[in-house]
């Protein structure tokens, strides 16, 4: 048995195993996050390459019973053009990624994030499903971010948090986003090789704790009030703030 999972120690499987619960349980409950918690960390022992396509696989299989219920809870109108938003402009944040100054980047995404949880806790709310034009610009910025520092989630958050929608349907929207979003991500981690041997070792261990992590968070979700779900929204927008502030790179990387 500990063949199959050379060159992982039990240790560090005991690590990440641990890391991942986290970011599952924060995923079932809230419809998105897990990234945010599992990738730095995951990236900080494991190839960066591992980490994102290890996590991308579970994350796109184990969720898929969330999805099936989601499905027949989002809002289309909204969803759809923010998910076309997102594939369309992913590309130019890789773009910016290859060619702009990296650091002048981080800080403008660190501006932009910070600048949405602000207006989020600031209470103002808008009474209308946003327009699909808003949707598709709204997933588009989400694309961008992700291209330059896979931290997509706080646009999408922000825009359909700040509406009337209830907690059920903002946590449809994006467990529906995020699956529909990924299917570009899998033909480029494809394309450049990233699905390799050990991320099928990792996968062993991760489908399991991911899938417990996630029915956990699940039946939270199911049991806690609409105010709890909003904030922790915001504690998981800040942490993208926090992670992606170059000031703190001493600390975090």
């Amino acid at each position: 048995m500990s063949a199959l999972f050379e060159p992982f120690s039990p240790d560090l499987l005991l690590f990440l195993a641990i890391v991942l619960f986290v970011a599952g349980c924060v995923r079932g409950f809230t419809g998105f996050g897990a990234g945010m918690i599992f990738i730095p960390v995951a990236a900080s022992i494991l190839p960066p390459s591992v980490a994102a396509a290890t996590f991308l696989v579970v994350d796109s299989i184990v969720t898929l019973p969330l999805l099936v219920r989601a499905v027949k809870t989002c809002l289309w109108r909204t969803v759809l053009p923010a998910v076309l938003g997102a594939i369309l402009f992913v590309h130019l944040g890789a773009w910016l990624l290859a060619t702009a100054n990296v650091l002048v980047l981080r800080w403008i995404i660190f501006a932009i994030v910070v600048s949405l949880l602000g207006l989020l806790m600031s209470g103002w709310r808008y009474h209308r499903p946003p327009h699909p034009a808003v949707s598709f610009a709204t997933g588009g910025v989400s694309g961008v971010l992700g291209g330059v520092s896979q931290v997509s989630a706080p646009p999408v958050v922000a825009m359909w948090l700040s509406s009337s929608s209830d907690p059920l349907v903002v946590r449809a929207n994006l467990i529906v986003f995020f699956t529909l979003a990924s299917v570009g991500t899998f033909a480029a981690y494809a394309m450049h090789g990233f699905f390799t041997a050990d991320v099928a070792r990792l996968l062993i261990v991760a489908a399991p704790v991911y899938g417990l992590a996630l029915f956990l968070g699940a039946r939270g979700f199911g049991r806690a009030r609409p105010a709890v779900y909003r904030k922790t929204a915001y504690v998981l927008i800040a942490l993208a703030a926090l992670t992606s502030m170059p000031a703190l790179d001493f600390l975090l990387r």
